[in-house]
């Protein structure tokens, strides 16, 4: 509310629409969908066999509390339609170049060289790994006691 210059009261048609209730809501909105996340991590989430659908739940719940932070604390939710116009297009060739890109890595690796294969990064055999880690440290321990070299 604000007065013009007749001394008369002028209700601002977008102060209601930008009142501190929506901002509670979002946020108590975006701690239900966190604990929604952290239930993924709980003894009571059904899916622990498969995690590929704790994965998708986190990320839908994810790309949730990023929309409702965009539309109401980025005040995008009050712009005007241009707003479609900026962000579909890159959206839709973004999701173009990922696909056009996927059979492309696949490919790079059937028809590689074997001494281009040889500098190719692979999965690790974490066993392995953590057998290796745990040498180097026994190994830096008796540098610094003075044992054998």
């Amino acid at each position: 509310m604000s007065a013009n210059a007749s001394g008369e009261t002028v209700v601002d048609p977008h102060a209601a629409e930008h009142g501190i209730g929506k901002y509670i809501a979002v946020f108590v909105a975006l701690i239900v969908l966190t604990g929604a996340s952290f239930f993924t991590y709980s003894s009571l989430w059904p899916f622990h066999d498969e995690p590929a659908v704790g994965r998708l739940f986190m990320m839908a719940v994810s790309c949730t509390k990023a929309t409702l932070v965009m539309l109401f604390f980025m005040h995008l939710k009050w712009e005007a339609n241009w707003k479609y116009v900026l962000t579909v297009p890159p959206a839709i060739m973004a999701i173009f170049i990922m696909l056009a890109l996927v059979p492309d890595i696949g490919l790079r690796y059937r028809i590689a060289s074997p001494k281009r294969r040889a500098f190719m990064a692979e999965p690790l055999d974490v066993a392995s790994v953590e057998a290796g880690s745990h040498a180097a440290d026994n190994g830096d321990q008796q540098h610094e006691t003075g044992g054998e070299h």
